[in-house]
């Protein structure tokens, strides 16, 4: 097995065992209670998208594998998480515990696919971080009370504080007021743009390191957009 992919396995079984830890043992909250924690929750998804650009696609495809992959990550989505959010429609904590998997696995389903579609490793890691960024923006808070028709009046007008925000919270210090969540907001949305844009020549110096067989134009200048 190369360096590379012996990388990508070892990223890839500590992001298993993190996220069987936090499953296990952290309780299953809608309210993010810390920034420690909001960022434990964060590393499965950061180790599994290192996982993924470190992945040897040339060894998946010599074991006609990546179709099983993707389909087996498809299934996942339509025969676990769906039908689980289904069962626990009425009971929103559990409910939105699913979600909160559903999410990320749904981006990493997204980089795997571009990945053993021809996706470089940097290229796989910028288009990972993009997400992510976009992921903890606050956009679909922003969403829900916008694309939505209510009739609570905790929700319409769109309230001066943002009191259900928690992941924002942990990271500003308290619940924002509907302006600072808009600059929060938009602040991820433009540090995703610059991820999405901007070529990281740093990755080029690990290249040796990883055991990369890409190219050092590759690595240097490719990029998803």
């Amino acid at each position: 097995m190369q360096r590379q992919m012996c990388f990508s396995v070892f990223f890839g079984f500590l992001a298993f065992l993190l996220a069987g830890f936090i499953i296990v043992f952290l309780p299953h909250d809608r309210e993010v209670k810390s920034l420690g924690i909001f960022l434990l929750k964060l590393l499965p998804f950061v180790l599994t998208a290192f996982s993924i650009a470190l992945v040897d696609c040339a060894l998946l495809k010599q074991y006609r594998l990546v179709f099983p992959l993707l389909v087996s990550c498809f299934l996942t989505v339509f025969c676990i998480f769906i039908p689980k959010i289904f069962f626990y429609m009425d009971d929103f904590r559990k409910a939105y515990f699913f979600f909160q998997q559903m999410v990320p696995f749904i981006i990493l389903t997204m980089i795997l696919a571009y990945r053993l579609g021809g996706g470089s490793t940097p290229s796989v890691l910028r288009l990972a971080f993009v997400m992510l960024f976009l992921m903890i923006s606050g956009i679909e808070d922003l969403a829900f009370l916008t694309v939505n028709r209510h009739t609570d009046p905790r929700f319409t007008p769109i309230p001066d504080i943002w009191f259900w925000a928690s992941h924002m919270k942990v990271r500003l210090g308290h619940y924002p007021t509907r302006n600072e969540a808009y600059v929060f907001i938009a602040v991820h949305i433009g540090l995703s743009i610059f991820i999405g844009l901007y070529s990281f020549k740093l990755l080029a110096r690990f290249k040796k390191f990883f055991g990369i067989t890409e190219s050092e134009h590759s690595l240097n200048t490719d990029g998803p957009f």
